[in-house]
């Protein structure tokens, strides 16, 4: 999981890990994209193409919900035991982007 998010420099200490789970997923997720694309190119069945679009959607979602779990464990905790409870605005202003 990541150590900490850095709210004033924009960054997330990460593993090598972590960064090689993330990196995975990411071009498995290239991987998927781009074989839509050469569906689109060989007329695939509009069917097939969707199916393969939900599979994409559903790992980049995954991806995401990752990386929030990470961000809830580590960076927030951290912050409300510090007082800092703005943070969870935050975190209801990232949930709202997943609906």
């Amino acid at each position: 999981m990541a150590d900490c998010c850095n709210k004033e420099t924009r960054t997330t200490v990460r593993s090598e890990e972590e960064k090689k789970a993330i990196a995975s997923r990411l071009n498995r997720i290239t991987g998927q994209l781009q074989g839509v694309g050469r569906m689109v190119e060989e007329d695939r069945y509009c069917d097939d193409i969707l199916i393969q679009l939900s599979a994409a959607d559903k790992a980049i979602r995954s991806l995401a919900a990752y990386i929030l779990d990470a961000h809830v464990h580590t960076c927030l905790i951290r912050d409300i035991r510090a007082g800092k409870t703005e943070v969870v605005d935050e975190l209801v202003d990232l949930f709202k982007r997943f609906q």
